[in-house]
């Protein structure tokens, strides 16, 4: 995902990347999820067929910050 954000990244990718990583992912019947790290840093996706790839470098940012 670093080395290429523009990719087509789906919210499968996310849900795993997030298992891998132990991020919290929570989604309650709306078009967003929130991720949450360790250290209670937040994220919110919208968690479309494709994610944008300015999400995907947040997200990258929020695991490296574990």
């Amino acid at each position: 995902m670093k080395s290429n954000p523009k990719a087509n990244w789906t919210p499968d990718n996310i849900k795993t990347l997030c298992k891998a990583y132990n991020i919290t992912l929570r989604q309650r019947s709306t078009s967003h999820a929130v991720l949450t790290n360790k250290k209670g840093k937040h994220l919110t996706i919208p968690m479309h067929k494709s994610i944008k790839p300015v999400y995907i470098r947040y997200l990258v940012k929020l695991i490296e910050s574990i």
